[in-house]
């Protein structure tokens, strides 16, 4: 099964193809630069500088020997750990034109793609279990994905992911963004980093060993969502997504023995719970079961399971206006309007001196107090003496489904996969789809 997957984007990309590839029937091989210009683009290679038409595909003559890189590609996109690096590839090269920039694909096989997938989005000397959970919920994302954008090109439904108006500005974000592939490469959608990062035989052993598998509910290839660290509780889709119930993804406590009694919905008890550290799966600091699970520049972010964050009234006031593009004049005041199952906001009452708006989803929320991105949505405001503001809060992404740090940990315990993955997909069951 073979797949698109989008890596970088800009109006000039270098390349080198190491081992022979084909294009328009002719043999290349070496460093090369493609440059946008005026009707298609501008081919730079050792045999001299030409005009070609877009799209413009490389492929490779023997797949499994050849590979190309691509040079100064942007990952962690507008994440506090942004950075370029080169990065290798199996499979086909291929141009095309998106919004005025160069967009470079990658063409390759689904289960070549994984071995890369579960080593960017971990570290590929993680517990062969936590890989092999990994490696089924990759390949099921992967296709929901595929197949719910099938379902909607046939029913030519018009996909909305937003709502404005005077008083509320709610938004959520997924992969329909992605029109001319699959899936993107960057944290958008899944981490996908080249074959430098399938580097170990256990991560050829985790794909091997669970070829074709994914989580299914009621015959249906589950939309199967991960993030770094649930904060104790995981998640409903709904609430960080489209308005869809998914009843396999749903509340789960990260731990062997739920505690029904909390309520995150109600604000007390979301305040006890984000302000104190209850037992879970992902409450730890084990150093070497996170060397596992997170990438050296992962282990950058220290405090996830619980953290604080402070800003002035005047600090924040700008940096709302600089990343929501809303001017709220002076912020006084924010108030939570509604949580969601895990104590994340799913909407927030901003009021200013010139203006008040309600805005959600978790991802927006988060986007409106960072630069990059806020570790998740799941806090709590508190007030300065000067006026500036204090949120303390949980966990480390959306939330939902499995959590990353959570399952390692159950690894580290002795969970096999499957019941890693029994924990976080209630209900659902593994099947063999290939």
């Amino acid at each position: 099964m073979k797949l698109s997957v989008g890596i970088m984007f800009s109006p000039t990309i270098s390349f080198c193809l190491k081992g022979a590839f084909e294009c328009a029937g002719e043999r290349f091989e070496g460093q090369g630069t493609v440059k946008l210009a005026e009707g298609g683009a501008v081919l730079t290679t050792a045999a001299g500088e030409r005009k070609v038409a877009l799209p413009l595909e490389f492929t490779p003559v023997d797949y499994e020997s050849a590979e190309f890189e691509l040079q100064d590609v942007v990952i962690g996109i507008n994440f506090h750990w942004e950075r370029k690096e080169n990065q290798s590839f199996r499979g086909a090269l291929r141009f095309i034109e998106e919004d005025e920039k160069l967009t470079a694909i990658n063409v390759l096989d689904i289960e070549d793609y994984l071995l890369s997938v579960i080593s960017s989005e971990m570290s590929a000397t993680s517990s062969l279990q936590l890989l092999k959970a990994h490696a089924v919920i990759s390949r099921s994302w992967l296709i929901a994905q595929i197949e719910k954008s099938a379902e909607l090109e046939q029913a030519k439904a018009d996909y909305k992911t937003e709502t404005r108006t005077d008083d509320e500005y709610v938004r959520w974000f997924d992969r329909e963004d992605h029109t001319n592939f699959d899936v993107c490469a960057d944290d958008h959608c899944q981490r996908y980093q080249g074959i430098n990062r399938a580097s170990t035989e256990v991560v050829r052993q985790a794909i091997a060993e669970t070829r074709g598998e994914v989580v299914a509910y009621n015959g249906k290839t589950c939309d199967a969502r991960f993030s770094k660290c649930c904060g104790g509780v995981a998640e409903r889709f709904e609430n960080v997504w489209e308005p869809v119930v998914h009843p396999y993804l749903t509340k789960v406590y990260d731990a062997a023995v739920e505690d029904p009694s909390w309520d995150l919905t109600v604000e007390e008890q979301a305040r006890k719970w984000i302000t104190t550290s209850p037992e879970a799966f992902c409450n730890t600091t084990d150093a070497k079961v996170l060397s596992e699970v997170l990438n050296t520049y992962d282990q950058e972010t220290q405090n996830f399971y619980r953290w604080t964050e402070e800003f002035t009234q005047e600090g924040l006031s700008d940096l709302i206006r600089e990343r929501l593009g809303i001017d709220f004049g002076t912020v006084t005041d924010l108030i939570p309007v509604e949580r969601g199952v895990s104590g994340r906001l799913i909407r927030l009452k901003v009021v200013g001196t010139k203006r008040t708006m309600t805005i959600g989803k978790e991802l927006i929320i988060r986007k409106a107090f960072s630069r990059s991105h806020l570790y998740s949505s799941a806090f709590v405001v508190d007030r300065r003496e000067d006026g500036g503001f204090i949120l303390r809060g949980a966990g480390w992404g959306h939330g939902v489904g499995l959590c990353q740090i959570g399952a390692a940990v159950m690894g580290a315990k002795g969970y096999n996969y499957r019941e890693i993955l029994e924990h976080y997909f209630r209900g659902a069951k593994i099947e063999k789809k290939y």
